[in-house]
């Protein structure tokens, strides 16, 4: 990975959403079983991409978001147990601050999404 890969979640707010938009499914589906908070990180991206959603939540959002994606972070995600506590520990914050934006109905359509994955993977 190089060292523009690891930039990108720092671009601008318009590069951010165009990043996570872009590579987002493919890293739920890498990781889907693996982690503990996706139901979150799904849901979280249906926040971000609600037109109801203020500006500043959707800033917030698709940056942690964009944090997910990038492997190698703080603490790399090919490290095995450690390697997504950071990705985790800045969701839960954001979920803790911007909650309220996070609705039932992103929570639904999170959960929706992982269970059709989940069918299609074991199928």
């Amino acid at each position: 990975m190089d060292t523009l890969e690891v930039s990108r979640a720092l671009v601008p707010f318009a590069g951010r959403e165009r990043f996570v938009k872009r590579r987002f499914w493919d890293k739920v589906k890498k990781t889907l079983g693996k982690v503990p908070f996706l139901e979150w990180a799904v849901a979280a991206y249906y926040a971000a991409t609600d037109s109801a959603t203020p500006r500043h939540v959707k800033v917030a959002l698709f940056s942690a978001l964009a944090y997910f994606i990038v492997p190698t972070d703080l603490i790399p995600d090919f490290l095995a147990v450690a390697g997504y506590t950071d990705d985790a520990a800045v969701l839960y914050s954001l979920v803790r601050t911007f909650g309220p934006h996070i609705t039932d109905r992103h929570l639904e359509r999170a959960r929706g999404f992982l269970e059709k994955e989940k069918a299609a993977q074991s199928a």
